[in-house]
This record gives C-alpha cells, sequence and structure tokens, in this order.
C-alpha cells in the first residue's frame, strides 16, 4: 500500500464535514488537523462538530501557521467560499508550507480567463513551494465542464456542446437553498442578483475549460439569471415558498464563437422541479446525449470528488492545475 496522505480539513461547514466524514473512511487518508475561523468552533473536537457519536482527537483551530508549523501534512481539503479573491490569501499562506490543496472555490476552478493576474501569482507561490492546488467540485469542476470534455474522446469532431443540470433543491442544505434565492419575492430575488449574493458560481468558468480543453477560442461569453417562480405551495425542511414567490433560479451561459452559440450551461435549481437530471449534448460525429436520470446529489458528490482527488493532487506536477489537467479521477480506496 502506498503512503497514507496526511490531510487538514480547512472549513468546518456543512461541505467541509462532509468531506472531513468521507476523509476518514478512507484508509489511504489520515485527517490530522481541522481549521475553521468559527469562533464557536475553536478548540472543539472536529467529531463534535461533525455530529459525530465519539471524539476524533482534532481540535479545531484558527492558528493556521501553528498547526503547519508542527504537523507533516501532504494535503488541505479547503471548503470555505465562492469568491477567488477572499481565498486568495488562504490559499498562498498554505502553499507557502508546500501543502497541496484541493478548494471547492469555485472561481479557483478555471481562473485563468476571469482572473489571470491572480491565477498567475497563485500558481506562481505553488511552484515555489513545489505544491498543486486543484479547484474543484461537483458543478464547476465536474458536471458542466471535465465530465463533457471526457464524453469528446470517442468524437471524431465536435461542433458544439451543451450540458444541463436541473435539480431538485429541496434535498439540499438550507446555505444552498438560500443561496438560489427560494422564498424570495420576485423584487428581493433581483435586489439579491444586483448585489452579486445569488447566482450560481462556475459557469464562466466551466465554458472557459471547455473552450480551452477543445482548442476553441471564444469571441464573446454571456450569462442570463432569472428566478424559477413557484405555480403553487412548495415547501422543503427549511422553507416555505408560496404561488408567486421565486423558488430557485435559472441560469444559462453561452459562448459564442461569432455569432455561433458553440457552447450551452443551462442550470436550474429550485423547490420542487417536477424532473432532476443531469444531461450532456454533443454536436459531432458522433452525436451524443447522455443523461444521468434523477440527477447528481451535489452535497455526496461534492464531498466525493474532493476526496477522491487527493492522490491525484498530491503526485501532480507543482502549480495551479484544473480538472482538465489531470489524470481522470475515480473512486479509489
Amino acid at each position: 500500500m502506498r503512503d497514507r496522505i496526511r490531510a487538514v480539513q480547512f472549513g468546518c461547514g456543512p461541505i467541509g464535514c462532509a468531506v472531513a466524514k468521507l476523509a476518514i473512511q478512507r484508509p489511504n487518508i489520515k485527517l490530522v488537523g481541522a481549521v475553521d475561523i468559527d469562533k464557536s468552533k475553536i478548540g472543539r473536537d472536529l467529531g463534535e462538530v461533525m455530529g459525530m457519536d465519539k471524539k476524533l482527537g482534532i481540535p479545531i483551530t484558527d492558528d493556521v501557521d501553528g498547526l503547519l508549523a508542527k504537523t507533516k501534512v501532504d494535503i488541505v481539503f479547503h471548503q470555505t467560499t465562492s469568491s477567488l479573491e477572499m481565498v486568495a490569501p488562504q490559499l498562498t499562506q498554505l502553499l507557502g508550507y508546500g501543502v497541496n490543496i484541493v478548494s471547492t472555490t469555485e472561481e479557483l476552478a478555471y481562473p485563468f480567463t476571469t482572473q489571470p493576474k491572480l491565477a498567475a501569482k497563485i500558481d506562481k507561490v505553488a511552484k515555489a513551494n513545489k505544491a498543486t492546488v486543484l479547484g474543484t467540485g461537483i458543478n464547476p469542476g465536474f458536471l458542466m465542464d471535465s465530465w463533457v470534455l471526457f464524453m469528446t474522446a470517442v468524437c471524431q469532431e465536435v461542433k458544439q456542446v451543451k450540458a444541463v443540470r436541473i435539480q431538485d433543491a429541496r434535498p439540499r442544505r438550507l446555505p444552498f437553498q438560500k443561496k438560489i434565492g427560494a422564498g424570495c419575492t420576485p423584487e428581493e430575488f433581483q435586489k439579491l442578483v444586483e448585489a452579486g449574493t445569488l447566482r450560481h458560481v462556475g459557469l464562466t468558468e466551466s465554458i472557459t475549460m471547455i473552450a480551452a480543453g477543445l482548442g476553441w477560442k471564444l469571441d464573446d461569453i454571456t450569462e442570463s439569471i432569472e428566478p424559477v417562480i413557484a405555480q403553487k405551495r412548495v415547501e422543503s425542511q427549511y422553507i416555505v415558498v408560496e404561488p408567486g414567490q421565486a423558488s430557485g433560479v435559472r441560469q444559462v451561459g453561452r459562448g459564442l464563437r461569432g455569432s455561433e452559440e458553440v457552447i450551452t450551461l443551462e442550470f436550474e435549481a429550485s423547490l420542487g422541479t417536477p424532473e432532476s437530471y443531469d444531461a450532456i449534448y454533443i454536436t459531432g460525429n458522433p452525436n451524443m446525449e447522455v443523461v444521468v436520470k434523477e440527477g447528481t446529489h451535489g452535497d455526496i458528490a461534492t464531498a466525493a470528488i474532493v476526496v477522491n482527488a487527493a492522490r491525484r493532487v498530491v503526485e501532480a506536477p507543482p502549480g495551479l492545475i484544473t480538472m482538465k489537467d489531470l489524470p481522470i479521477v475515480i473512486c479509489a480506496p
């Protein structure tokens, strides 16, 4: 057996805890530390915060330097926020210790076009410290970008690609349901959109990753966003939506070459959508249609892809990489 990967969990919210729970089940991973800035969690055992019936002997700390200075760490599972600008100081601090990172920061999935200066800085720091950093997740990271690219492997020609993700958000965590605007009036929804706090982050990053993978130069990228308006009362464990209120969000991202739409990404998450599914449509030789019936559970799949990518990232060359750069990530204990 190869050496166990020594990992630290950075961010102990719902997704971070899901990642940590899966990591401790894997025989090839040893969790050796946990970090969070929430004062109510600092000093508590990670097992307790995760809702386990036993302690893990891993106290949560906010002292990153103290933890990494005295603990041998191969990789950090980083689950905090969507904004690359906000997490960049965290990433560079971690990389300064030569540790590898798998982050679910959506804007890190493919930042070379959207935030080239910040991407170049992170890449430079990573290479200087012989460490690797990957931004991934279920979306962006897999369903609407690297899965699309993988399916083109059996095509002789690709003219257009389209990815669709339609999901019933009722089983998802409360922060996700709030993020998609469930329960807002149309006016409240629009105000949140204008404030930049309501949207699925990652469509542009996925479009640019697909284009880079296929060697396409895009002339323009557009995104639209609108509420899904409830026609009848619908509720989740957390939120009740009345008719006329927003039950969720619909976004469409488009990548254009001239006036031709060659990449289309359709994302819809709402409470009570009639059918959940994930799909890819490829126009080329051959044409392809691939559908995951009932869709992919976002929280389960996000934890899985983070943990499953750990070995690939540890073994990858230093620098800022993306899912299209890695060998295929698989579920391997």
